[in-house]
Parts: structure tokens; sequence; C-alpha cells
């Protein structure tokens, strides 16, 4: 059966695996999701990530999901070429990375609302909504549903994420060690923020990949576009 990946175009845990496929040169069988129409909260796709999210990994036949848990099965069953540290200290230094960056994807959230979901959330009725949260299988993102629809994030909160957002690009600055954030090399470390650095660098905060504001981020930046996974993984712009 080989690998089959569950993914969204646009989400970015989804983007990440795939950028982590194709810089593996992996085959995989593409099953895309549409979560416009809550497909990621059908019965038969919650058989393969009951937390109703994407992205989701079949292999032979078994499902994993969690994006970084997907990345670091997918180095440990080939693992050529590595990406991940040798360096038992540099690889505790990227997992900690990956968690942080994974911890400001709240931040990220609130900018994607104001695309498709804000809009037909606020249209929906009381019993609509309802209904459409019923199939949610999370609190927290039945609680982020019902907060949109009824109660959209202020400029002020907007302002607060794009702050945070900003900063995880002074801490990659900081980071840098030979063009890469992580001992050097091109790894796990990088390929973890690029869904995030290319929507702060389109829409949320262009102004924070400028050179001369943060010169090691925007040499990184043109670097890891240049590679041929990049196209591949087809990491295209969010407000498209």
């Amino acid at each position: 059966m080989g690998l089959v990946l569950y993914h969204a175009w646009k989400s970015s845990a989804s983007r990440r695996v795939r950028l982590f496929l194709e810089e593996k040169g992996l085959q995989y069988e593409s099953r895309v999701i549409d979560l416009a129409q809550q497909q990621q909260h059908s019965p038969e796709y919650l058989k393969i990530n009951p937390n109703g999210v994407v992205p989701a990994l079949l292999h032979d036949g078994k499902s994993l999901y969690e994006s970084a848990t997907i990345c670091e099965y997918l180095d440990d069953v080939f693992p050529d070429p590595p990406l991940r540290p040798s360096d038992p200290y540099d690889l505790a230094l990227m997992r900690n990375w990956v968690r942080h960056v994974d911890n400001q994807i709240g931040h990220l959230i609130r900018f994607n609302w104001r695309y498709r979901i804000q809009k037909r959330a606020q249209n929906m009725s009381d019993e609509e909504l309802q209904r459409v949260i019923a199939k949610i299988p999370s609190k927290e993102r039945q609680q982020a549903w019902l907060r949109v629809a009824r109660n959209p994030y202020t400029e002020e909160e907007l302002a607060e994420s794009r702050s945070s957002l900003v900063a995880l690009i002074d801490a990659m600055e900081n980071m840098m060690t030979k063009g890469w954030l992580i001992g050097g090399q091109y790894s796990l470390a990088d390929i973890a923020v690029v869904p995030f650095v290319k929507r702060i660098s389109e829409e949320i905060a262009p102004e924070a990949l400028n050179p001369t504001v943060h010169p090691r981020v925007a040499l990184w930046w043109e670097a890891v576009q240049q590679r041929p996974a990049y196209e591949a993984a087809r990491i295209e712009s969010f407000a498209d």
C-alpha cells in the first residue's frame, strides 16, 4: 500500500509534511481533504485521525497523525537523506524548536478565519452553527468556531498575534549558523517553520523579511525557496 497522505493544500501542518516527503524523495498517494466541506470531520476520516484535523499519513495501512511525529517517523523509516541532526544535543534543540513553532499555530490561525470561514460562520443561524460545531471532535476548535462566528478577532488581537509571529522571525535570526537553524545543516527545524514564514512574508508582516531587518532569515528564505522540494510541495499563496 505504501504511503498515503491525507492533507489540505493550505494547511500549515500539511505543507510541513509535504515538504518533508519531497525532501526525502518519497512517492506517496495524495488524498486531498476539503476543509471547507468539513471532510476532516467525516466518520471515514475520523477512523484515520480521531482528532479530525489534517494531515494524516497511512503507511502500509497504519495511520499516524501530528505533523512533527509523522516527519520524525519518516526519518526513522527512510533515513536517507537524513533530515534530523545526528548530534544528540542538536537533535534535542531541533525538537524544542519544533515545539516552539507549533505553539505559535494559534496566532497563525487567527489570520486564517478572515479568508473563508469567518463570513460563512457569521451568516449561519444559531441552529446551523450548532450543527457544524457538533461534528468537531475538539472542544477547543468548537470554541474557535463559536468565537469567530459571533465575536470575530479584533484588530488588537490580530496585532498581538502579528507581534508573536514576528518574534518567531527574531528567534530565527539569532539561531542561524552557516545558513540553517540547527547545527549548520538543513533539517526538520527549517522545514517546520517554512509554512509560517510563507504566511508572514506574504500577508502578515512582510517587513519582517526585509534584509536590513533580518538579513540571515532573508537569505535563509531565499535558499529554501530555491530548493526543488519547495516547488514540488506546492506551498503557494494562502490568500489566493
